[in-house]
């Protein structure tokens, strides 16, 4: 089977977009030049070479960018941007998986047929990428004969066969080097060969024969070569032009096609994605965890970036990813849970990667200890592997499509294990017990009508359908990729199949449909029949979800080689799963950030969601655009065909009116906010910086009510400070929390989530902005029988301690109740260790709350609080949550939740009985036994008869006490006690509130 490949105009417009920037560039075959002949001492053959002319003085390359990018709705540059290796510097977006090497193999064509020029390096980061470029100008020799009725002439640049570079040099026809970064900039003897002046070669150096080629440089993956040493070396090369092809740009210099991952998944150009993630729960806390990510280098010591497990309020805890140093002590860092106990770190050794305890222990960047339910978890994603390929397989055979799955692991050992008699690794002995299962399941199951599926599944046994890519040593043995420095594999041998045989891989007729491969191979691989990810790893920041993403993001190819790419069906048949090693959530939020940050540079389409919700300033204050008057906006522009309807993007029309000034009116009731539509549609264009608020620029100063007789007298009446006294039975106190322990106790046991979810059909940026690009479709808990339960780790816990500590009671008291609960409650204990602690001290303090506020009273003290807390942190609030107030005592209120403190907010300003009010800041604080306590809301206002009513309010949208927390709830319990007890009757009524409405109705009460 050989691949197949067609003109595809998004393609071709890539193609353009390059090409066009030369306009008026006169052909010329190629600039005649003498090769240097050597020293008189190696007298031999003077020979001719061609090399690319340079650009003609007529040709105005700025005025050609600029029309470029006009036309594809990008910025227009205002000066060509020159990098240190090169004054000429085009920037090519595209996104993994549309076949960027496609085309720039098709613009070195079109150069050479427009104006002549004919030899191009292509510079590449890493031997994969590399061997992969190697392979498309070999798959796509065919296609472009017939295109161009000529072929390249191409080769890898190897310093021991310096032959080919004769022939590059005079060789007329269009000549095409492919380098990697390690072949000109490393330290290695080989490497230093390019600059050396070489007996084999005529005493010249290979580099400047190179340069006097005048080469146009092709960068693939450009970000990856933006190191001193490679630019220095880039500029060797002497480049009449770089064209720099990526989906992500680091640098940015003048860009002149962009194909984004937006644009891609709508275009349906690439797979859409769907993300299953699994969850694993009731076991943490137990074993000690800890995941190294990594060591770094800083201006005085190293750090460590650590993943550990840390006490939350609720007493559960959860996993986090700390920066740690040396005489940090993970005890009290987690909160002090027991499991931690002795770790303090000793040292962190940046030169080998570890970090180390003064316990002794060691753990090395990228391991893990303590996980006990890392088995489970690696288990599991296995199996949902194998799950769905073959649910994906059943139908994708019919229609002659072969299904592949790939596995990142982050060692060749949990793969191949050479000291084990099968020399299987434990993810190898996984793979093939699940998928003998689960072949089994699905071949009791298939119907009679798929009797071809049913013998190509019995032909192939599980070992026979797996394979692992990874580098090889002498021996033949799967090693760990050596690094070449760039964190890719220096042996060939690693992308045999998946590179240069990518074509055998794709048939029927080789059996391996499951490879395993090394998380180190990013950029420079992939298989288009790729239909599931699973990563068998930890996740960490040195590959990006997009990535791993992107090694199966192509669409595929029937056993024609034919792409499947019909729209009609094209994400129907293109579906790439990825079986994460995080929870759902997890994934997809990081992957949709990502996702987000790489549309940080792109001009917006102009429609009504562009100007919906955007925040603009009028006669009346600061406010946002309402989606009627964006309907309305986005009609006006469309009628005027200052925007193009299909397109939503702004016209030439725009621009001559932006030019003269004179724009159609605007509808009446549009016509007062036109200097601020302008304004919106200027950054649209890319005229003015869009601004964000900072919260070290605006200030949220008092004003004018904070200075008023109702807001003073207001504060008089609150600002009290008090203690409180309680007195209670303990041996109350103890019956109390045995009855509600042996009722109310439960402590969880492990239990594994699945939850699945898709791209929608279509994503917008709004969607990327509000993390709504993916809709969950499945939740799924899978049953106990599924999988083993974990021996949890023998950590040694002071029970008695922990909960004292925690529920601020005597060893004695805890020792009383835990000795009288259930023995069936106390065993608990031994299943699940943290969780018993957090959720026994909750209802211990919950029970506490409860007794102890029947007999909790208040005395007030002389201190009261300063004014100075309204202003304290002015400069550091969050303005996103700001709403602008005329009421309110400073400028502007923040508020907290926007379903119900936002609206209370704007209600509060409408009222025409409200006269001030404030929000407490946080350092406003009640003590209570369970905690200080601060209130929300400090208003006056009058009703009805009433001049002033003194209120201080706590705002909740849901009042009903299964809602509230009970801590919580018992905190606001000890409020209504302290303003009975601090006020005289009437003075100020204290009460939680969902709305104004109810406000008022309590202020009756």
């Amino acid at each position: 089977m050989k691949l197949q490949f067609k003109t595809q105009s998004y393609q071709s417009r890539a193609v353009d977009a390059v090409v066009d920037c030369f306009a008026g560039q006169p052909y010329q075959h190629g600039v005649n030049y003498t090769i240097d002949p050597g020293t008189e001492d190696q007298m031999r053959a003077v020979e001719e070479g061609f090399r690319n002319a340079k650009i003609a003085p007529k040709v105005d390359v700025l005025a050609n960018i600029r029309a470029v990018q006009q036309r594809q709705y990008l910025t227009p540059s205002d000066k060509l941007a020159p990098s240190p290796a090169c004054s000429l510097n085009l920037d090519v977006e595209m996104e993994t998986g549309t076949g960027k090497t496609y085309v720039y193999t098709k613009t070195a064509f079109e150069m050479n047929k427009r104006y002549g020029w004919s030899k191009f390096i292509i510079m590449v980061p890493s031997i994969a990428i590399r061997e992969g470029v190697y392979f498309s100008l070999k798959a796509t020799e065919g296609h472009f004969s017939e295109q161009y009725g000529k072929k390249l002439r191409y080769f890898i640049y190897d310093s021991k066969r310096l032959n080919a570079l004769e022939g590059f040099s005079s060789d007329s026809g269009i000549n095409v080097m492919i380098i990697n970064a390690q072949a000109f900039n490393a330290r290695g003897k080989d490497a230093r060969r390019i600059y050396r002046e070489l007996d084999e070669f005529q005493s010249r150096k290979p580099i400047d024969v190179i340069a006097a080629n005048r080469p146009i440089i092709i960068l693939d993956e450009p970000q990856r070569l933006g190191g001193k040493q490679t630019v220095d070396g880039i500029k060797k090369f002497n480049p009449l032009m770089l064209l720099r092809y990526s989906a992500t740009h680091r640098d940015k210099h003048n860009k002149v096609h962009r194909l984004d991952a937006l644009d891609a998944y709508n275009e349906k150009l690439v797979k859409k994605i769907e993300v299953s993630g699994i969850t694993v729960k009731g076991l943490a806390g137990t074993s000690g965890y800890l995941y190294l990510e990594s060591v770094e280098t800083t201006k005085h010591n190293p750090i460590a970036r650590l993943h550990m497990e840390i006490k939350s309020a609720s007493g559960e805890p959860k996993i986090k990813s700390r920066r740690i140093e040396a005489g940090d002590n993970l005890f009290e860092l987690s909160n002090r849970l027991d499991e931690y106990d002795g770790y303090v770190v000793s040292d962190i050794n940046a030169l080998e990667n570890y970090i180390e305890f003064i316990n002794g222990e060691r753990l090395y960047a990228g391991e893990a200890t303590g996980d006990v339910t890392e088995d489970i978890r690696r288990r599991i994603q296995i199996q949902q592997t194998i799950k769905t390929h073959f649910e994906k397989e059943k139908t994708r055979f019919e229609e002659g499509i072969k299904t592949l799955s790939l596995f990142f692991i982050d060692e060749v050992a949990k793969y191949r294990d050479y000291e084990a008699d099968d020399n299987k690794g434990e993810y190898a002995r996984i793979f093939e017990e699940e998928y003998a299962k689960s072949r089994q399941e699905l071949l009791d199951q298939l119907p009679a009508e798929h009797s071809a599926y049913r013998a190509y599944l019995e032909r192939i046994d599980a070992d026979r359908t797996h394979n692992g890519y990874f580098s090889i040593d002498k021996r033949g043995r799967l090693v760990d990729p050596e690094s070449d420095g760039f964190g890719d594999s220096k042996d060939i041998a690693a992308y045999d199949l998946i590179l240069k045989d990518k074509e055998r891989l794709l048939s029927f007729e080789e059996d391996t449909r499951f490879i395993f491969s090394h998380s180190a191979l990013r950029e420079g691989w992939d298989n288009p029949n790729v239909f599931n990810i699973c990563m068998l790893k930890h996740s960490d920041n040195t590959i990006s979800r997009r990535q791993e993403v992107g090694r199966g993001l192509r669409l595929c190819v029937n056993h024609r080689g034919e792409r499947m790419d019909d729209p009609a069906t094209v994400h129907d048949i293109n579906v790439l799963t990825v079986i994460a090693s995080e929870s759902y959530r997890e994934f997809v939020g990081g992957l949709q950030k990502e996702l987000r940050d790489s549309l940080s540079d792109r001009m917006p389409k102009i429609n009504a969601d562009y100007f919906a919700g955007k925040t603009i300033t009028t006669n009346q204050g600061e406010r946002k655009i309402t989606d009627d008057e964006a309907r309305a906006i986005d009609r006006y522009l469309i009628e005027n065909r200052y925007t193009d309807s299909e397109e939503e993007r702004l016209t030439q029309a725009f621009h001559d009116a932006k030019t003269s000034g004179e724009f159609a009116d605007l509808p009446e009731r549009l016509a007062p906010l036109q200097a601020e539509i302008l304004k919106l549609l200027a950054k649209a264009d890319g005229d003015l910086p869009e601004t964000k608020d900072s919260h070290n620029v605006r200030k949220n100063s008092v004003n004018k009510n904070f200075y008023s007789a109702e807001f003073k007298e207001l504060w008089r009446r609150i600002n009290k400070r008090a203690i409180y006294r309680v007195e209670f039975d303990s041996n109350e106190l103890v019956r109390n929390c045995i009855e509600k322990l042996n009722s109310e106790l439960k402590v969880s046991e492990l239990e594994v989530i699945v939850q699945t979810g898709r791209q929608n059909s279509d994503m917008s940026e709004r969607d990327l902005e509000q993390n709504n690009a993916f809709h969950e479709e499945n939740s799924q808990r899978l049953e106990p029988d599924t999988f083993e339960k974990p021996v949890v780790s023998k950590v040694s816990y002071d029970l008695l301690g922990s909960i004292a500590l925690d529920a601020d009671l005597t060893r004695k008291t805890v020792a009383r109740i835990l000795t009288g609960i259930e023995k069936s409650k106390f065993d608990q204990f031994a299943k699940n260790p943290e969780h018993f602690i957090a959720q026994a001290t909750r209802l211990i303090k919950e029970e506490k709350a409860t007794t102890i506020i029947k007999k909790l009273s208040y005395d007030e003290v002389s201190e009261t609080f300063s004014c100075d807390i309204f202003t304290k942190n002015e400069e550091r609030q969050d303005f996103s949550k700001a709403v602008e107030t005329k009421k309110h005592i400073q400028d502007y209120a923040i508020w907290e939740s926007r379903t119900v403190e936002e609206a209370f907010i704007k209600d509060l300003e409408a009222s025409e009985e409200v006269s001030v009010f404030a929000k407490l800041p946080r350092a406003f604080k009640i003590p209570t036994p369970m905690g200080d306590y601060n209130p929300d809301w400090a208003i006056t206002f009058k009703k009805g008869s009433v001049k002033h009513i003194y209120f201080v309010a706590e705002t909740k949208g849901d009042l009903s006490t299964m809602q509230l927390r009970r801590i919580e709830e018992a905190k606001i319990k000890c409020a209504r006690k302290f303003f009975e007890l601090m006020q005289p009757p009437d003075d100020v009524k204290y009460d939680v509130v969902r709305n104004i409405d109810d406000l008022f109705d309590r202020a009756k009460a």
